[in-house]
C-alpha cells in the first residue's frame, strides 16, 4: 500500500450534495491485488455483454459476469442475467469489502475493460431489482482509470482516479441523483477488472 493510499479519508464525502461517494484507496497490497487480479482473469466465466437498444442486440467488447448468493435475475439495458455460484476468491473479497465498508451485499457485477478504450457511458445504478439506496462497493484491480460522476439537474461532475487494488463506496440517494461514467481513453493499454459488489431484493 502506497503513502497516498495511506492518507486517503475514506469518511470523505467525494459528492457536494444529494448522495455519499467514500473512496477508501487501495485495501490491500500490491502483491495481493496482482494475486486477486491474476486469479478473476481465469476462474470467472467471462462473457461479452449484451445490450437491447432500440430493439437491436448489441454486443460489447467489455465482458462481464454476475455472481451471487442465490441464482438472483438481474435485469439491465434490457436483457436478464442469472446468478453463478460465489468463487472463492469472490467470497474472500466480498468479505474485504464488507469489513471496509461497514456494508453486506449478497451479489456483483464484474466488467473486464481489455484496454482504455472500453469504457462505460453515464448511467446510474437504479434497477428495480436493486436495493433502494442501498450501498454499491466498486473494487479495481489492473489499470488505473479515471471515474467521473455528474449531477442529474445541476450537471457538475467530480472525477476521481481509481488505482489498483482500490475500494469506491456509492450509497445513500447517489444512484437516484448522479449518474457515473468510466471515460475511455486512448493512453491505457492495460485490462482493468471492476467488481461491483451490491444487494439483490426483488426475488
Amino acid at each position: 500500500m502506497d503513502l497516498f493510499s495511506s492518507q486517503i479519508d475514506p469518511s470523505k464525502n467525494w459528492l457536494p450534495c444529494d448522495g455519499i461517494v467514500n473512496y477508501h484507496g487501495a485495501i490491500m497490497g500490491f502483491e495481493a491485488a496482482n494475486s486477486y487480479y491474476e486469479k478473476l482473469l481465469e476462474t470467472i466465466d467471462w462473457k461479452n455483454d449484451v445490450a437491447i437498444i432500440y430493439g437491436k442486440r448489441i454486443e460489447t467488447k467489455r465482458k462481464v459476469a454476475w455472481y451471487g448468493d442465490r441464482p438472483f435475475e438481474y435485469t439491465y439495458s434490457n436483457t436478464t442475467k442469472r446468478a453463478l455460484p460465489w468463487t472463492e476468491e469472490l467470497l474472500e473479497l466480498k468479505q474485504l469489502v464488507e469489513k471496509q465498508s461497514g456494508e453486506t451485499y449478497n451479489s456483483c457485477l464484474l466488467n473486464l475493460y481489455h484496454s482504455g478504450e472500453e469504457g462505460m457511458a453515464w448511467h446510474s445504478d437504479a434497477e428495480k431489482d436493486l436495493k433502494k439506496d442501498g450501498a454499491i462497493g466498486s473494487l479495481s484491480f489492473g489499470a488505473e482509470r479515471r471515474f467521473s460522476f455528474k449531477h442529474k439537474k445541476t450537471k457538475e461532475k467530480i472525477t476521481l482516479l481509481l488505482e489498483h487494488g482500490s475500494l469506491l463506496v456509492m450509497k445513500g440517494s447517489t444512484q437516484t441523483h448522479w449518474l457515473h461514467r468510466l471515460p475511455p481513453t486512448k493512453v491505457i493499454h492495460k485490462p482493468r477488472i471492476n467488481l461491483t459488489f451490491r444487494t439483490i431484493e426483488s426475488f
